[in-house]
């Protein structure tokens, strides 16, 4: 689970702690987040497999994260209510996620789903699109996890290939931080590296 700064760090958390109320009725962060490693990966594997692409939309963006978290959180593909930050990053202000997502899938659908473009042109693009969604961080939880689905999939409908794990988790949270600062060179950089 990722730390958060939020607004009331209560938010939708049992009472007097930050553990997230959750549907297995985990009340302590450890089980909670290794319960939480093993549905999620379970999921992902599953959904990285089945699920079909199209042409995606917002509600298509919410409807991974409901596959990913929905055996764990009620509110499950649903957007945040509060604002929140990390390790020195806002992100998008929870009364214009909507609004903000729909133009960034509208684009997307715009420019065929990054379908078409030469190497350095689509990596520069899925760059620009992994640090935009990155900030759009809707959801309470889980906005990593679903976010490189959402990337594997998008990536893998232009008859290429990635494979986040060839790069380390901190690398790519590094990444997104210096993207968020300004600077998506980094970024860029680990994308091009994990896409065959």
């Amino acid at each position: 689970m990722a730390v958060y700064s939020v607004e009331g760090c209560q938010d939708s958390c049992y009472p007097g702690t930050t553990v997230l109320v959750n549907k297995l009725g985990l009340t302590e962060q450890k089980l909670l987040t290794q319960a939480e490693s093993i549905i999620v990966t379970s999921c992902s594997a599953k959904a990285e497999k089945e699920l079909p692409f199209g042409k995606p939309d917002l509600g298509y963006y919410k409807s991974l994260h409901r596959t990913l978290f929905g055996d764990l959180y009620d509110w499950a593909g649903t957007f945040r209510t509060i604002n929140i930050s990390k390790k020195g990053t806002v992100f998008c202000d929870h009364t214009e996620l909507e609004r903000l997502g729909e133009l960034k899938f509208a684009y997307l659908e715009e420019h065929d789903y990054l379908r078409g473009l030469a190497d350095d042109r689509f990596i520069d693009a899925l760059a620009e699109l992994y640090h935009e969604l990155n900030m759009l961080h809707p959801f309470r939880e889980g906005n990593g996890r679903t976010l490189r689905l959402f990337i594997t999939l998008l990536v893998r409908n232009t008859d290429r290939d990635i494979d986040f794990s060839l790069c380390g988790t901190d690398m790519l949270i590094i990444a997104a931080i210096k993207a968020a600062q300004g600077d998506i060179t980094m970024l860029r950089t680990v994308l091009n590296e994990i896409i065959s």
